[in-house]
């Protein structure tokens, strides 16, 4: 190839890598999302899972964490059964109030 050739596709280059890095940037954002809806539906659950868990571990008795997780999960069933609009959306954030 011509050094003319080159040096013209050098910014093509530079395009595609930056196009790339977009890319990148937007799958990871969405991950981001989804990973941060996932924690909000169902964050009580696992916190009092592990709740439960390291209170077993440590000899006590976590029958009152295992109990509100599944308190917690109940309420996330409930939320997931509502019918998603925007009449419905005090009800859904605030069902466990």
């Amino acid at each position: 190839m011509d050094s003319k050739r080159m040096s013209s596709m050098a910014p093509l280059r530079a395009m595609q890598r930056g196009q790339g890095m977009s890319e990148y940037i937007i799958i990871t954002a969405l991950v981001a999302v989804a990973g941060i809806g996932l924690f909000a539906a169902f964050g009580d659950v696992l916190q009092n899972q592990l709740a439960g868990m390291s209170r077993e571990m440590a000899g006590q008795s976590g029958a009152q964490d295992i109990s509100d997780a599944q308190a917690s999960a109940t309420t996330a069933q409930n939320r997931a059964a509502q019918a998603d609009s925007l009449s419905t959306y005090n009800q859904q954030t605030n069902a466990a109030q």
